[in-house]
This record gives C-alpha cells, sequence and structure tokens, in this order.
C-alpha cells in the first residue's frame, strides 16, 4: 500500500506557551505564531495575574510581564485577543487560582465578539492541587479552592459545554520531582477529589455525569526516558478508564477516553550546552505521539533556550517547526498503534499501573488529595524524590550530556552572544502597566465596580455558585487584584507545607564523600565563631512559586549541620531582612526563577545596609543572564548559582566559605 492510500490521522493541536509584556505585545506574538502554523494558543499570563495581584501591588514589584502577560482586568484580555476570532479558537489558559476571573474574562469578550458560547473550545488549567505542590500560585486554602473549581465545572457544563473547565496537571509534579509512579497516583487521585466534590455539590443530574467527567483533561510531562514515559501514558489511560467505569459508572467509551495535553519537560534542560536541549525535546516529544492509543491530543514544546532565559519568537518558531516536521513530513500517523502486542511495552504498563492503584489507595486512606497536601504527606515525598534525583545525577549515576558527562565542548555559536540568545523585557514596561491600570480604574464606573465586588462577598459568605458574580465583576470592569483581594476577605489565605523537614537525608556523610568535608567545614566554622551551628536563611521573594531549587538547597544545608531558616514562598524583601536579623543567620541565600532578580535583591542588600548588617553574605540562585549576574556581584551579591551549579554539596561548601570570608576567618582547608 503506498502513502497516499493510507488513512492519515489528523495532527494533534500544536501550541507554544506564550506571552509577555503587555496584553498588546502578546497579542501580535499570537497572531504572528498562527501565522506560522501553530493550530491553538496557550497563554502563559504573569505571576501577579496567576496569583490575584495587581500590578502596582507591592508583591508585584519586579514581576509585571516577566514570565507571561498581565492580565488586570476586561480590557487587557480584550487587548490580548484583539482580531482573533474566539468562536474558531481552541486557547488553553495556564491559571490556577483565578482561573475562575480569567474565564470570566474571556467569556464576557467572547461575548463582545459575538461568539456563540456553546463553540467557545479550550481549557482553564484550574488545578489547585500541583500548586500547593510544585508551583506555588495558590491563593486560597484547600477548600475554598476546590469550591471555585466545583463552580467552574458545573458553569462550563451548562454553558460552555465543549469548554475544558480544569485540566488536572501532573506537569509541575514531575518538575518537582515526581517519579511516574507519583506523577500517575497524584493526578488521578486529584482528580476523583474534584469529581466526588462536583457530583457530591447536587447540582449535576445522575444522567449528566458522563458529561462531567468527558470533559476532564490532563495536562502531563513527558521526560527524556522516552520508552518509560510513553508507558505512563497507557498506564494514566488504563487507570483512568477504570475510574471513570467503575468509580462514576460512565458507559459512554468516549466520555471515559484519557484526553491530555502535554509539554514536554523543562526540568531537564540544561544550560551547559545548551544545543542538546533540541535533540531532548524531540525524544520527549516522541514518547507522547508515537503510540496512536495513547498519544496526546495537544502538545507544546519549551524552546533550547529556556534554561538561559525568556526565549524569543524565533526559539519558539524552532520547538513548533519540530512538531510539523514530525506530523507533516513522516509517517507516523499513518499507522495504527506500533506498540501493540509489545511484552515489553505491556509489562512496563503493568508494573507502573499496578505501583500507581496502590499509591491511590494509600492516598484515599488519608481522606484524600486534599487531605494528603494539609498533611504534608504528598509535598514531602516530591522533595525527597528531587532530592534522591539531584543526589543520583551529583554522584554520577545518572547521566546528563554536558553535565556531569561528555562535558568538553567546541564553542558554541547559538551562545556566542549570550545576552542576545534570550529575549528581555523592558524593565519600564511595569511602570507603563501600572499607568494604564490607574487610568483604567479611573475610568471605570466605579460605583458600579464596588456593588459587584459587594455582591462577590456575600455570594462567598453563602454557598451559591460564584461564577454568575465573577462574570459581572468582569463585566464592570474589576480588576484581577479587586476579585482575588474580595475572596480573599471571606476565604482568607492559604501557606501550603515546604517539605522540608519531613524529606529524609538524601547525601549521607559518608568517610571521603564530599559531603562529610562539607559538614567538617560547617562544624568548625561554627566552633570558630562560637555558635552551635552556622544558620542560613532561604528566602523566595517576590510571587515565583518555583521553590524546587529553594528546597533542594535547604534540605542539603540541614544535612551539612546547618539550621535553617526557610519560611516557603511569596515574601518581601523587608520580610526577609526582618527574619534574617531576627534569626541572627550566618548568610542569607535568595532563589528567584521569574527574572524580577533586578528589582528585588538589590532591595534586599539595601534593607540589611540600613540595618546595620551590611556584612551579612547573600547569595543568590536562578535562571540569571551573564550581564545580570556581574551587575548583582557588583552590587555587593557575594555569589550568583544558574543551573549549571548543579553540584549542591559544592554549593553548600561555597555558602561556608563565604561566610567565613564575611567574618574575616582564615581560609579552611579540610580533608573529606
Amino acid at each position: 500500500m503506498n502513502t497516499t492510500e493510507r488513512h492519515r490521522d489528523r495532527p494533534w493541536l500544536m501550541r507554544t506557551y506564550a506571552g509577555h509584556s503587555t496584553a498588546e505585545a502578546s497579542n501580535e506574538l499570537y497572531r504572528r505564531n498562527l501565522a506560522k502554523g501553530q493550530t491553538g494558543l496557550s497563554v502563559a499570563f504573569d505571576l501577579p495575574t496567576q496569583t490575584g495581584y495587581d500590578p502596582d501591588h507591592v508583591l508585584a514589584r519586579g514581576e509585571v510581564g516577566r514570565v507571561g502577560v498581565p492580565v488586570s482586568h476586561l480590557g487587557d484580555m480584550r487587548g490580548l485577543f484583539r482580531d482573533i476570532p474566539l468562536e474558531r479558537m481552541n486557547t488553553s489558559m495556564t491559571i490556577n487560582a483565578t482561573a475562575m476571573w480569567l474565564l470570566a474574562l474571556y467569556q464576557v469578550v467572547a461575548e463582545e465578539q459575538g461568539a456563540d458560547l456553546t463553540r467557545l473550545q479550550g481549557t482553564t488549567q484550574n488545578d489547585i492541587v500541583k500548586e500547593y505542590l510544585s508551583r506555588g500560585t495558590h491563593v486560597f486554602p484547600p477548600g475554598p479552592s476546590l469550591r471555585l473549581t466545583t463552580d467552574m465545572i458545573t458553569h462550563t457544563v451548562n454553558h460552555l459545554p465543549r469548554w475544558n473547565p480544569i485540566n488536572i496537571c501532573s506537569y509541575h509534579l514531575q518538575e518537582a520531582g515526581a517519579t511516574p509512579v507519583q506523577e500517575i497516583s497524584y493526578a488521578m487521585s486529584t482528580a476523583i477529589a474534584v469529581l466526588d466534590a462536583v457530583f457530591a455539590s447536587g447540582r449535576i443530574p445522575d444522567e449528566r455525569r458522563g458529561e462531567v467527567v468527558g470533559r476532564i483533561s490532563f495536562f502531563v510531562n513527558a521526560g527524556v526516558r522516552f520508552i518509560e514515559e510513553m508507558c505512563k501514558m497507557r498506564a494514566f489511560a488504563r487507570i483512568w478508564e477504570q475510574v471513570t467505569r467503575e468509580r462514576y459508572g460512565v458507559d459512554d467509551p468516549k466520555q471515559r477516553r484519557f484526553r491530555y495535553g502535554v509539554q514536554v519537560n523543562s526540568l531537564g534542560l540544561t544550560e551547559a550546552q545548551p544545543e542538546n536541549n533540541v535533540q531532548r525535546i524531540v525524544l520527549e516529544m516522541l514518547a507522547v505521539t508515537l503510540s496512536k492509543d495513547a498519544r496526546a491530543r495537544a502538545v507544546q514544546l519549551p524552546a533550547w533556550n529556556e534554561a538561559l532565559g525568556l526565549p524569543r519568537p524565533w526559539d519558539q518558531q524552532w520547538s513548533l517547526r519540530i512538531q510539523q516536521v514530525l506530523a507533516h513530513e513522516s509517517d507516523l500517523l499513518e499507522y495504527e498503534d506500533i506498540f501493540a502486542g509489545s511484552r515489553v511495552i505491556e509489562a512496563k504498563v503493568a508494573a507502573l499501573t499496578g505501583e500507581a492503584l496502590a499509591e491511590m489507595e494509600r492516598i484515599a486512606g488519608m481522606g484524600g488529595a486534599m487531605a494528603a497536601v494539609e498533611s504534608g504527606y504528598l509535598k514531602s515525598r516530591l522533595v525527597a524524590s528531587h532530592a534522591e534525583r539531584r543526589a543520583r545525577i551529583e554522584a554520577g549515576e545518572e547521566k546528563i550530556v554536558g553535565v556531569n558527562v561528555f562535558e568538553s565542548t567546541e564553542e558554541n555559536p547559538l551562545t556566542a552572544d549570550l545576552d542576545a540568545a534570550i529575549m528581555t523585557v523592558d524593565p519600564a514596561n511595569e511602570a507603563r502597566v501600572v499607568a494604564e491600570l490607574r487610568a483604567w480604574r479611573a475610568g471605570r464606573d466605579g460605583e458600579r465596580a464596588a456593588d459587584t465586588l459587594a455582591a462577590l462577598r456575600k455570594a462567598a459568605a453563602g454557598t451559591g455558585n460564584l461564577m454568575a458574580a465573577t462574570v459581572e465583576c468582569a463585566r464592570a470592569g474589576v480588576t484581577t487584584g479587586e476579585w482575588a483581594g474580595a475572596l480573599r476577605e471571606v476565604f482568607g489565605e492559604f501557606r501550603a507545607p515546604t517539605g522540608v523537614s519531613g524529606a529524609p537525608v538524601a547525601v549521607t556523610e559518608r568517610a571521603g564523600a564530599p559531603m562529610a568535608r562539607v559538614r567538617r567545614m560547617a562544624a568548625l566554622t561554627a566552633a570558630e565563631l562560637g555558635c552551635g551551628r552556622l544558620r542560613l536563611l532561604v528566602g523566595k521573594p517576590g510571587l515565583d512559586g518555583h521553590s524546587n531549587g529553594a528546597e533542594q538547597i535547604a534540605v542539603r544545608a540541614r544535612d551539612a549541620g546547618f539550621e535553617v531558616v526557610y519560611q516557603g514562598i511569596r515574601l518581601t524583601p523587608e520580610q526577609i531582612v526582618s527574619a534574617a536579623l531576627a534569626e541572627d543567620v550566618h548568610c542569607v541565600g535568595l532563589s528567584i526563577l521569574s527574572g524580577s532578580h533586578a528589582e528585588l535583591v538589590p532591595d534586599v542588600l539595601e534593607r540589611l545596609r540600613a540595618a546595620g548588617a551590611g556584612d551579612l553574605p547573600v547569595i543568590v540562585g536562578g535562571i540569571i543572564p551573564g550581564a545580570d549576574a556581574r551587575a548583582l556581584r557588583a552590587a555587593g551579591v557575594a555569589a550568583v548559582f544558574t543551573p549549571k551549579d548543579f553540584g549542591i554539596t559544592e554549593i553548600i561548601g561555597r555558602i561556608v566559605e563565604e561566610i567565613r570570608t564575611a567574618n574575616e576567618l582564615d581560609p579552611l582547608e579540610v580533608s573529606a
């Protein structure tokens, strides 16, 4: 049979995760990407939007437009989708704590375009559990958060029937260290918690249960171990089939289908020899496309340079072309599942399925996913898994090309001018966005906005669906910070467990090992300073909730004999300095991955100097371009660490050395 006679499957939705600076700049980027053959949109929102703050809030400083687009009100949402007909678009919005608000804005813009709401297609991520565990953009406690999720699902089933109201997201769990078994079991346990809450609400008749289940979608991660990852997808599908049939009684096979989109792994992208990231991305994409029976419905790929900074449009185009070459040049879509009948694949799928079901039983015994979040069980297991992985990398047991093996390299023309190899956001952008926000507030009907916010508070204090009140707030010109602020007044805020204290020791003090040397250095230094133990404050200033690196530093410092002060995410520079002084620490470590380091780190340094603690060493870790690193060191930062510095034990040793230097102690030579 020749190629023209074969049936060819329809390609998956092709997306790039994009958004930056302003709604207008992002709209221009979206229209350019669609013109290049992208078949769906994937909106990245900035951190203030994700965490329910307006751009002029103190915590938003340095974060506006950095990792996504700021959407503060209906005017921004109009600008974001200008000249993009929403009725014909499939839009994914990576938004969780404020998902209801962003969906309301999207719905109102669609109405203004004259769209038929029953034809709107897309997804709101809306998975708060993984925010508590890995990404850190949660706002409200688990109970109210689950209510917002439930309200959104029942609203969409009745008014936006083609919309996916939740995207159960295991992607960030893998980024936080989850094994395939943890990724499957935690995501499935979350789905069960959500569906149980929806059906317990009494708002869905029994005969419509299948419609609800049929709109649940998943967003997963695919790592470079692509055989294992493909088997993971098949195990996901097998367990979902079982859960939906046995627990929820869904008879229609189409409504039981495991529908998932994917972004391939960013955790494995390296700053060292970043050109190797291209083949990593290709292998990871194959994991979710090769097997027809477990093929993703939508794929978005990171860019080769995401470990260095914000990708440029050209970098995103390269990732889009990778998908297009596979879908349109290869013969992949012409065949049935090429792994059907494989004993190797079946054995691996069966093993993953059995282990994941056992972990799901364990979580259910704790009271379900929400209870396992509040107890800290899930978070501590992820921190432990991540620590174990980092230890394997440092020991050379897990090989990463260009990082701990095959490290010699030719000069890289892609990064010859490193500062031009990534996109930068104009620092003046934030002031413009703030000015436009204030103009919006001044130009709206203030009385109407206040009335709708009062109605929202009243609805939140009751038991009704919050979506209607939220849509009215959107129409009245309420801002993101005002909407979230009204709900904060009723629901309160939630600080998730860090998981650090419960994580087991990952690197033991084995004689002759680097950890033995660092632990000895820390003990001798503490003795010379006349304190029981060295004290390290690990701080997360701003809104960056990616706490994996901070947690690993905290765990390893603890294992090296430090007393560690780690209060979690979302702190102001003022709070960090206050804690450093109150705890009388010997070093302050700041972790920032959102790009706000240029604003927030100097603020911390200035506050320390003003408090008479200017000699306290400050170290910084994150995705920090070379020019920025040089500027930070010139401003007084003792050391800057980026993803290429993968040896955490060595970093802890460097911290001890900086403490000695700051306290004018002689250099220390200690054998392991």
